[in-house]
């Protein structure tokens, strides 16, 4: 059993020390907005914050997030430009399936928060990996400016 810090709160899991976060996520905890997409880390789909960091928790064992702070599509929209961002990301018009956006929108923060003011190629760069079989890209980039403008920044 490991104690995992998600979204402040202690939460105990089950699942063996190898066992990838969004299983112990989804099917433990039944916290289902993290998706599974490929697999393998390479779609972003089951992205979540580590200590403020984007990582794929698809891929990432259980036993690397003991004793550091898991955030969750469930969780960032608590913090302010958490909720910025899913406010922009409706306004845009981003969603049309939904499935990769609560990657998309962990990845965005994580970007903001490292860079506040990126330019159109970080904005790119730090969105690769994050896939969207419905072609939003465009409005995802939208809204990512749209509050780095809001906050300060000049993408």
């Amino acid at each position: 059993m490991s104690t995992l810090n998600i979204n402040g709160k202690p939460m105990s899991v089950e699942a063996s020390d190898d066992t990838p976060i969004l299983w112990a996520l989804r099917d433990e905890l039944g916290m289902t907005g993290t998706k599974f997409g490929c697999g393998a880390g390479l779609c972003g789909a089951c992205t979540v914050h580590i200590d403020g960091q984007a990582v794929r928790s698809c891929v990432t064992p259980v036993s690397e997030a003991a004793g550091k702070k898991i955030t969750t599509i469930e969780g960032v929209g608590s913090d302010k430009l958490g909720a910025a961002l899913q406010a922009a990301w409706v306004e845009q018009g981003v969603p049309q399936c939904g499935y990769c956006q609560c990657g998309q929108i962990m990845s965005a923060v994580a970007l903001l928060k490292r860079n506040p003011r990126p330019t159109d190629a970080e904005i790119d760069e730090a969105m690769n990996g994050n896939i969207c079989r419905c072609g939003t890209y465009n409005r995802i980039h939208a809204a990512i400016k749209k509050v780095a403008h809001s906050q300060g920044g000049k993408a």
